[in-house]
């Protein structure tokens, strides 16, 4: 790693973190202004009803995002990283505009909600597999003792995307009257969005292949000969406890943010009568500060461990978060749910998460294992978090059962690191998962 030119390593940091900024600011501004897209696309009696539809159809994208973490984690696995983060944010461009221009319900009745999902759909694809390639892009070009510093900014990247669309529903909210925003306003970000297309291509083309990765694709032609296996069998074969971690992990922490920073704004301006504009304010604040800390937590886990970090911080928030939504129910006002809103902070902890994701497996089956789990646990805890919390609410008729969600979100990430031991020779060390293993990393 020592080879690697100093200006490419900033280049690739930079244009990873921007590029995937870029590509989930598409992603989740969708959320963000569900209740407006709702009565658009799935008009209802009433305003729960459609923000069940809409928040159905958020989660319903997250199908295709497992579909596509293996599709392009394959990719990258056998071509390489920088090939598969190029197309990926081509193609979520695609998605990004069609929904831009889509006409809504009172226009094309049906077939509006049936476009907007196609849209949603090739959304949730190219997010698929984003996160292990530019995590294994990120780490692979670290420098040594500094992957957990390094694997940060993926979700540095992720931070910006929630500000920038922060930023855009709070502006939109306050520059433009309701009526506006219903009209026309709610297209700008995706039409804006398109840009990411022509600004991540040319951002990402710049870059080089990761030694580590070049290195292995060497060493696997000087194997051609051979038993052959393809990186899907050796990983499900070799590597399970990796996958089950690995997915339990990223459960607990997406749990978390999907239901803090996508469920929580519409649901407090719709249930609790509270300013939606409030929320969204309050989100932009918390994921401004939220993107200064993950890096130093990171930093932290290259000195103390992954495991360590993790645990604390996903401990710390479940049990904060259900004292902290009590008050809100209680009493709905707008510090309450900022303090609320404020718990997101100790989830920075996720910034561990991009580095324990992809040093656990192998170079080989690195991009494909962290995109596989990384989807398949944010489709079932955080894609459908919306639509599950609706509604729990809904049926139970307590407002605060979204904290139990919580609960068991983070039983299920201490289960999936007390179970993960690595293997003799591979991955991190047993306990603590720190840097030390990066020796024998392959």
């Amino acid at each position: 790693m020592s080879s690697i030119d100093a200006n490419m390593r900033r280049r690739v940091l930079v244009s990873t973190t921007i590029g995937n900024a870029l590509e989930w600011f598409d992603f989740i501004v969708f959320g963000l202004l569900a209740s407006v897209i709702g009565k658009l696309f799935f008009p209802a009696g009433n305003p729960a009803s459609s923000l069940l539809l809409i928040f159905a159809t958020f989660g319903i994208a997250f199908v295709a995002r497992p579909l596509g973490g293996l599709v392009f984690g394959l990719y990258a696995d056998r071509f390489g990283r920088k090939r598969a983060l190029v197309v990926m944010i081509t193609l979520m461009a695609v998605g990004t505009g069609l929904i831009g221009f889509l006409p809504t319900s009172s226009a094309i009745g049906l077939w509006a909600p049936l476009l907007l999902l196609v849209g949603r759909l090739i959304q949730g694809f190219s997010a698929g597999g984003e996160f292990g390639g530019a995590s294994a892009m990120l780490i692979e070009f670290a420098p040594p003792g500094q992957r957990g510093r390094y694997g940060a900014f993926q979700m540095v990247s992720q931070g910006i995307a929630f500000v920038l669309g922060a930023i855009t529903a709070t502006s939109l909210g306050t520059a433009l009257s309701p009526e506006q925003v219903e009209n026309w306003g709610w297209r700008i970000p995706f039409i804006v969005g398109i840009l990411i297309g022509p600004t991540g291509y040319y951002l990402r083309k710049k870059c080089v292949e990761s030694p580590e990765f070049q290195s292995y694709l060497q060493e696997k032609q000087q194997r051609a000969n051979s038993r052959r296996e393809t990186p899907l069998s050796d990983l499900f074969r070799h590597y399970p406890r990796e996958l089950f971690a690995a997915f339990c992990v990223i459960a607990a922490g997406t749990a978390s943010t999907y239901v803090t920073s996508v469920f929580l704004p519409p649901y407090a301006a719709s249930e609790l009568r509270l300013s939606l504009l409030d929320a969204q304010l309050g989100l932009l604040f918390v994921y401004l500060f939220f993107s200064i800390l993950v890096v130093p937590i990171g930093a932290l886990s290259d000195r103390i461990g992954r495991r360590p970090v993790l645990v604390l911080g996903l401990m710390l928030n479940s049990v904060l978060f259900f004292v902290l939504l009590r008050q809100l129910v209680a009493e709905p006002t707008q510090l309450h749910l900022w303090q609320l809103q404020a718990t997101t902070l100790l989830l920075s902890v996720v910034g561990v998460t991009p580095a324990f994701m992809t040093e656990i497996f192998p170079v080989g089956v690195r991009s494909t294992g962290a995109s596989l789990m990384y989807n398949l646990a944010v489709m079932l805890f955080g894609g459908l978090a919306p639509f599950t919390n609706t509604w729990l609410v809904q049926v139970t008729g307590d407002l605060a059962a979204p904290a139990y969600y919580i609960f068991f979100a983070t039983v299920v990430g201490l289960v999936g690191l007390a179970v993960y031991r690595p293997q003799s020779g591979q991955g991190p060390t047993a306990s603590t998962v720190n840097v030390r293993a990066e020796a024998t990393t392959p």
